[in-house]
């Protein structure tokens, strides 16, 4: 019962803030205390109404309600008909079950022009509820009544009440507006004599009560839209549980009669239907007057889905237009096809069997011969079972509560099974003759009952085991080359300081300590299940709930998720905080980057070429392609020391392996200079990622181009010098370094000479002999790339003494020295394993 005060205080207008129609803006709404007050029995209402705009939410027949209004002008109440007395309150809606008519009722309350006793509307909802429920003594009873307490109040008896409703166990919530609240917090300043005096009298009349509560109107607006979860008692349901062959073996079968109930229940956010303005069609062609249309009456209608079948048929079959279709002649005399539309009695439903159909003329196969029950198959090892097997809801399996010879056969078998630790499979067939259901059943012990638990399984796995589908790939710490050698040091695999900060990393976002600290002082887990809600199932009622409630959705906004909704949807601050350092240790171990944005190019007959799922994995070497054909211009100096036999067949190799990978779609979106003697119309790209790692000034994207302009600089050489030396290492040891490798020795031949240049003579000899060690000794190396050095000769060599001295410079290389690094390798290195030489 809501009992609602309509007094002339509760019309007094007041500021209430709502969400604007952008995120983040607040706007000011102004209503009155009424408006405001019934927005909370509104949404009370809806939990309870079985027609909430067309849908079904907690709509259950036994929950009921009814409105009563103290303040009104009018008198029409139970007690004043027989006795008289009870003045100015009014049974506004009888109880009954609540629909969309009871909320619209509900917003045509106006305040009135006198006042009411709230112990009388107190009474009154007391004697209609009981008169309704007669001896009902399972219902729940409960009343909420509303007001501003601005009204004098006759205390006279109030504690014959007070019993009353101990007696009748009704529970009493007031909903004050503007009350003072503590926990809320809110204090009301310049507040009323009456009022002061009132709210104490509800705070002791509640707490005279077994179920009694006084609130904020605010506050419960607030807590109303607080996801929940609606919890319901699952009816009990009879069935058979079998073990053994009932028909064949009788005297070796066993049967128990059983109950089922659900343990759990899958929900889902309620669907929405759409409808549209009702059309007005008028009668003129049957030479009627047109029908008069009320244009500011709206009426709406739901849309129904109506499906249609057409088929496709060439020309010359069929009968042609008088079959629906559309004929068309061509000159070359191709065949042309039309749609021809047909009716469903026409078809015959199919099932879809490897590539073809397996037409059903009857709409479905024939049914299993089934009978009901539950038929245990067979036993296995519990731990045997795999969590992700489970598909479907848990049912309980009781045994029949009015056999004690049946509880004792299932209690029997549950405690076996466990002890067994075994798990059976089950065939479940809820009626007879219809589709069975196969699962499992699980032994549950309680406290004070034993009982199975069943669940649906993946069908794939059961009852075929060989169905699981397996999708084997490559171990992830375990490389083996062609040869069947296990690489130990490969790009691929993690190095041991690697490991360690992403074990820091991991360790840093543990959640266990993340949450509140409880009364001891200690931390709390931050993730409650309990306490997290599906954001799905609660954001949609709030939108249907508060669709209902407003009048206009432009003046009254949708307001936001409710807290308790999107609490877990950020990381907490501690934890941020405290992995901030180790993000920043895996971004530099790892070395991680953003990728830059790719821009599609169209082609002049408008097609964009699709993305390769190497794409991103080959986005160096496609800018080593570009960078290839604007260096060939540049001049290069040959060494006169030919490279050997096998070193000229590796280079061979590998630019064939490279023409015959550049297509003409990769030309095109690679070398953006002219095609045909035409500048390409591109779209202004976004400002490309150079690549680089933090701490440096070159980067692997565009290397070169960083150097130069860095160098270009003057007050950044040794710094260029010594990134520009660790990025070419790096795209050297790099899966797929070959497409690159002219792109790096172009670099190396541009930081040789401006090392000589700026006097770095000695962080290019360090350099180069580091490179030459990484290649050739290390795992798993680049031998192809240092044989291109090796071709460039002296050009790429260490700088001797005699070469640094022409520019005033020093170096402890002899010429010697110089030449050896050069050298190229033995035939036999290339034939042998790098382990062996």
């Amino acid at each position: 019962m809501f009992l609602v005060d309509v007094a002339p205080t509760m019309g007094k207008m007041r500021r209430v803030e709502m969400p604007g129609t952008k995120p983040g803006e607040v706007d000011v709404v102004e209503m009155t205390n009424l408006d405001w007050s019934l927005q909370f029995v509104m949404m009370k209402i809806q939990e309870m109404s079985e027609l909430i705009v067309k849908q079904i939410y907690h709509g259950r027949k036994t929950e009921q309600c009814g409105v009563i209004l103290f303040g009104s002008e009018e008198t029409d109440n139970i007690i004043n008909d027989e006795n008289g007395g009870y003045e100015n309150v009014k049974e506004y809606i009888p109880i009954g079950t609540p629909n969309a008519g009871t909320l619209a009722k509900l917003r045509e309350l106006e305040s009135s022009t006198t006042h009411g006793d709230p112990i009388d509307a107190l009474i009154v909802g007391i004697e209609t509820q009981n008169r309704h429920l007669g001896n009902k003594k399972t219902w729940t009873r409960k009343i909420v009544l509303l007001t501003d307490g601005e009204n004098p109040i006759e205390l006279e008896d109030w504690e014959a009440t007070v019993k009353k409703m101990n007696a009748l166990d009704i529970g009493l919530t007031i909903i004050g507006v503007d009350f003072d609240d503590e926990e809320f917090p809110f204090h009301e300043e310049d507040k009323s004599h009456v009022k002061r005096t009132n709210e104490e009298f509800f705070h002791k009349l509640a707490g005279s009560l077994n179920r009694g509560i006084v609130g904020n109107c605010d506050f419960a607006l607030r807590e109303v839209c607080r996801p929940d979860v609606k919890e319901t008692r699952s009816a009990m349901l009879g069935t058979i549980l079998r073990l053994g062959d009932v028909d064949a073996r009788p005297e070796e079968a066993v049967e128990i009669l059983c109950k089922t109930s659900k343990a759990t229940a899958i929900q889902r956010p309620k669907s929405w239907k759409k409808f549209a303005r009702r059309e007005r069609h008028t009668d003129e062609e049957e030479g009627r007057e047109p029908m008069q249309v009320d244009e500011d009456k709206t009426v709406f209608a739901q849309l129904r889905m109506r499906t249609e079948y057409y088929i496709e048929r060439d020309k010359g079959e069929g009968e042609g237009p008088e079959a629906g279709g559309i004929e068309t002649d061509t000159e070359d005399g191709e065949k042309k096809t039309h749609t021809v539309k047909v009716e469903k009695e026409q078809l015959v439903r199919g099932f879809k069997y490897g590539s073809s159909y397996a037409p059903c003329p009857d709409g479905q196969f024939p049914r299993l011969a089934t009978r009901k029950g539950i038929d245990i198959c067979g036993f296995f090892a519990s731990k045997s079972f795999r969590r992700e097997y489970a598909m479907s809801e848990v049912t309980y399996v009781w045994a029949d509560t009015a056999q004690p010879l049946q509880q004792v056969a299932l209690s029997a078998l549950v405690q076996a099974m466990y002890e067994k630790g075994a798990m059976a499979i089950a065939r479940w067939v809820t009626k007879d003759g219809s589709e069975p259901k196969m699962g499992v059943l699980q032994p549950v012990m309680f406290d004070q009952v034993d009982c199975l638990m069943f669940v649906r399984v993946c069908l794939v796995v059961m009852p075929f085991a060989e169905d699981v589908r397996n999708f084997p790939f490559p171990s992830l710490s375990n490389l083996v080359s062609k040869k069947g050698e296990r690489i130990t040091t490969h790009p691929y695999l993690p190095t041991q300081e690697q490991m360690e900060v992403m074990e820091r990393f991991v360790d840093a976002m543990d959640l266990m300590d993340a949450g509140e600290k409880d009364e001891e002082g200690k931390r709390m887990p931050w993730f409650d299940t309990r306490l997290s809600y599906n954001p799905a199932i609660h954001r949609v009622k709030q939108a249907q709930f508060h669709a209902a409630v407003v009048t206009d959705l432009n003046t009254h906004p949708l307001p936001p998720p409710h807290p308790e909704l999107t609490k877990y949807f950020d990381p907490p601050k501690r934890v941020l905080k405290r992995a901030r350092g180790a993000i920043e240790q895996c971004k530099d171990r790892f070395r991680v980057r953003e990728v830059p944005k790719k821009v599609a190019r169209t082609r002049k007959d408008g097609h964009v070429r699709a993305q390769d799922e190497d794409d991103d994995t080959l986005l160096l070497d496609k800018v080593a392609r570009r960078t290839k054909s604007s260096t060939q211009l540049v001049g290069t100096s040959q060494s006169q020391t030919l490279p050997t036999q096998s070193s000229q067949r590796a280079k061979k190799e590998k630019d064939e392996s490279e023409t015959e990978s550049e297509t003409e779609e990769e030309e095109l979106l690679l070398d953006k200079k002219l095609i045909d003697g035409e500048a390409l119309p591109t779209p202004a790209p976004e400002e490309p990622d150079r690549g680089q790692a933090p701490g440096r000034i070159i980067g692997s994207t565009y290397p070169l181009e960083d150097f130069k302009a860095n160098m270009a600089r003057g007050d950044v050489v040794t710094k260029a010098v010594g990134d520009l030396g660790a990025v070419i290492k790096e795209i050297v040891l790099r899966p797929f370094a070959s497409r690159r490798s002219e792109e790096m020795v172009q670099c190396m031949r541009e930081l040789r000479q401006a090392s000589l240049e700026e006097d770095e003579i000695d962080a290019w000899n360090a350099f180069l002999r580091d490179l030459r060690t990484a290649c050739l000794d290390d795992k798993p190396g680049n031998v192809e790339f240092w044989s291109s050095v090796q071709v460039e000769g002296r050009a790429l060599s260490l700088i001797s003494n005699s070469e640094a001295s022409e520019l005033g410079g020093k170096s402890d290389i002899s010429e010697s020295e110089a030449a050896e690094v050069c050298t190229p390798l033995s035939p036999r290195y290339y034939y042998y394993s790098r382990s062996a030489v």
